[in-house]
């Protein structure tokens, strides 16, 4: 990746108030705000973070949203699964460079981009065209379009089967996943994983019967909480307001026959 700022580049414009104003860097185009405007011609070929000014005075560092930023502020039609438990996910799973996953449950696509960032090819399952067509958009916004070269998309029920076979990963945002085991005890290689991401305790409990009473051994389940720190000179302390409960994450291996 270049260091210099490019037409097509995702970008955020951060004033001295820690604001964040995003934009897809386009000749001809301008950011606009309360304070100004910046043509988006003079941005372009400047080194990321770069300070630009407005013809107001206004200050404004510019620089490539990163993809926890994206995810954020992404178009979506579904709820998506958050940076703090994606970047858990990731590894949980073990996602490396050609790791065939089936993800079911694709919703606006925050997971995906992130598996497809680390190298992953992605089978999705998905009920709703709409969720699909969205997911595929902001895959291609973010990761460009030879990404959907590894990133296949189909309208069906993850409950009803899988129909691919030597997987290494299946990953699940679905309301009942214990009804895929099954499914994924035939679609995984032996050693595959199992992953799947649920906002009740007793849908995991469900989920855990369902695994003990199959080949997928080693099963856990895991909350990830953030909180964050002020941090102003001597005057430290933790956030009055911190990001609980957003969901479980449970994993399993696949044992062999």
């Amino acid at each position: 990746m270049s260091g210099e700022l490019q037409a097509g580049d995702l970008v955020q414009f951060l004033d001295n108030k820690g604001r964040k104003y995003s934009a897809v860097l386009t000749p001809g185009k301008e950011f606009h705000s309360h304070s100004g405007f910046v043509a988006h011609d003079a941005v372009i070929g400047l080194a990321e973070g770069s300070t630009v000014h407005t013809g107001r005075g206004q200050d404004y560092v510019v620089m490539r949203q990163t993809l926890s930023e994206f995810i954020l502020k992404m178009p979506r039609g579904a709820q998506v699964i958050y940076p703090k438990d994606i970047g858990p996910i990731l590894m949980l799973a073990d996602i490396a460079p050609g790791v065939r996953i089936l993800e079911s449950g694709v919703g606006s696509g925050a997971l995906s981009t992130a598996m497809l960032r680390a190298g992953a090819e992605i089978v999705g399952y998905e009920l709703r065209e709409d969720f699909a067509n969205r997911a595929r958009s902001n895959v291609e916004q973010f990761l460009g379009p030879a990404a959907l070269d590894r990133y296949q998309v189909e309208l069906r029920d993850c409950y009803d089967g899988i129909d691919e076979v030597d997987l290494d990963r299946v990953v699940l945002d679905l309301p009942e996943p214990w009804q895929v085991v099954k499914h994924a005890q035939r679609a995984l290689r032996p050693g595959g994983i199992f992953v799947a991401y649920t906002p009740s305790v007793v849908q995991v409990s469900q989920l855990r019967d369902a695994l003990n009473a199959s080949r997928f051994f080693a099963a856990e389940t895991v909350e990830v909480l953030q909180r964050g720190w002020y941090v102003e000179g001597q005057a430290v302390r933790p956030d009055h307001r911190m990001v609980g409960h957003t969901g479980f994450l449970t994993h399993a291996r696949l044992g062999s026959i």
